[in-house]
């Protein structure tokens, strides 16, 4: 699976004191870090950036640029202008920029998505409507639609689109996290060749920080299952990389298995595989979410 990392962001108070500054020294830091930690692409999150994005987000792809010119970025700010900007000043990569993201609204997508053809440019494709959030897999596949024909219209072919259905979190909006793997199973046959991606750490957005790990990690492995290309993740959490890389078969087994209606003995486990057990369960909706759930 790749992984697209995602600390980069200006909501970081190191990385968002050095976009603010303008100083380079964090941030490229940042970008080094994630290239040695195996990241496939680097996440450039400037948030909505309203007033100086468009001069904000070039200077910072340059900036990148200058350390890390081998690993593709992500520009990821719902100003499209300083997407717009971003996209002049790139130096190619060795896979096109990603352009996150494109939601399935007419005012985003019709400008947006000639300017991802103008620049050879990938994009997500985020499936919030008119509506917001989509109440179930089918409405997920009633935006794509409208999205991928559009731009396939435009001359864009499915494998420069990457479907991103929305990750919620688990403790209050769990019946979307099934929703999304249903979703991520329909992609194939909707749009042969279109790759996949979401916001992962979404999933454990609320949770206390020590249960997060591993519902990411968990939650990760359920949707590469379904078929997800890839997720925007974490670069600190190194378990999360060993399993996207296929270090940790052991993980993604019992995973599976559970998922295919194999429920393990639990007692035959060891203490950490009891754990991702769990936490299947959790997100499932086998098992009452609670921050407690590991500890039952």
């Amino acid at each position: 699976m790749l992984l697209i990392g995602e600390s980069l962001n200006v909501i970081s108070t190191k990385i968002g004191r050095a976009f603010k500054e303008r100083d380079p020294k964090p941030i490229q830091e940042e970008a080094l870090f994630q290239r040695e930690k195996g990241m496939d692409y680097i996440d450039i999150n400037l948030g909505p950036a309203k007033k100086e994005g468009a001069e904000l987000m070039p200077w910072v792809v340059q900036t990148v640029q200058e350390v890390v010119d081998d690993v593709p970025l992500a520009l990821d700010t719902s100003n499209i202008d300083a997407i717009a900007a971003a996209l002049k000043v790139y130096k190619d990569t060795p896979q096109p920029p990603l352009i996150n993201s494109i939601m399935v609204r007419p005012e985003r997508y019709e400008p947006m998505v000639p300017m991802a053809v103008e620049h050879n440019a990938d994009f997500i494709a985020l499936m919030w409507g008119p509506e917001g959030l989509p109440r179930d897999e089918n409405e997920r596949a009633a935006l794509w639609a409208e999205l991928m024909y559009f731009a396939n219209e435009a001359g864009i072919p499915n494998e420069k689109m990457w479907v991103d259905g929305i990750v919620t979190p688990v403790n209050i909006q769990q019946p979307q996290l099934i929703s999304l793997m249903e979703f991520q199973k329909m992609i194939p046959d909707m749009s042969p060749g279109a790759k996949s991606t979401c916001g992962l750490s979404n999933v454990s957005n609320g949770p206390p920080s020590h249960l997060r790990p591993i519902l990411n990690q968990t939650y990760m492995v359920m949707l590469q299952k379904c078929g997800m290309h890839s997720v925007i993740s974490d670069p600190l959490d190194d378990t999360l990389t060993d399993i996207a890389k296929g270090k940790r078969q052991d993980i993604v087994d019992l995973i599976y298995g559970i998922l295919d209606g194999e429920q393990p003995d639990m007692a035959s486990l060891s203490k950490e595989m009891q754990d991702y057990a769990k936490t299947v369960n959790v997100i499932l909706g086998n098992t009452l979410y609670s921050d407690s759930w590991l500890e039952i």
